[in-house]
């Protein structure tokens, strides 16, 4: 038979889905965000973050950013985001940690490197900016 298991509602999991309501959409928010946020590199990344204090829906939203500059085909563009939007997808589980004082934090992620990287150098490096984000 097959391998999969039936979960009751009890043993739910957390959601590692990467829901629309998660993603950085307003380009006021944005304007924002890269106006008056702090950042930091964690190479090939950089990260940029600003938190509201007003509380809305989702705690956290993300935009994810790959340059034209350096990946001048967007194949190229496309695969750096979908690698950078999984790993965040299976880390963002660190988030709610960051989300202690309520508010909601809105968080930039750009490739910056000039190399294709695997996803798992992509995964280390967001990982550990994630954690960077959470001692600041």
């Amino acid at each position: 038979m097959g391998t999969f298991t039936e979960h009751s509602a009890e043993e739910q999991p957390l959601s590692h889905r990467f829901q629309k309501e998660e993603r950085l959409r307003s380009k006021k928010l944005i304007d924002q965000l890269f106006r008056e946020g702090s950042s930091f590199n964690s190479y090939p990344l950089r990260f940029v973050a600003l938190h509201l204090p007003q509380e809305s829906q989702p705690p956290v939203q993300v935009l994810v950013s790959v340059s034209k500059r350096y990946f001048k085909k967007a194949v190229d563009r496309n695969r750096l985001k979908r690698q950078i939007r999984e790993a965040y997808r299976l880390n963002k589980h660190l988030i709610p940690q960051l989300n202690t004082q309520g508010g909601t934090w809105i968080i930039a992620i750009l490739y910056i490197g000039k190399e294709k990287n695997p996803f798992n150098i992509v995964s280390k490096k967001l990982n550990s900016g994630l954690e960077r984000l959470l001692t600041k």
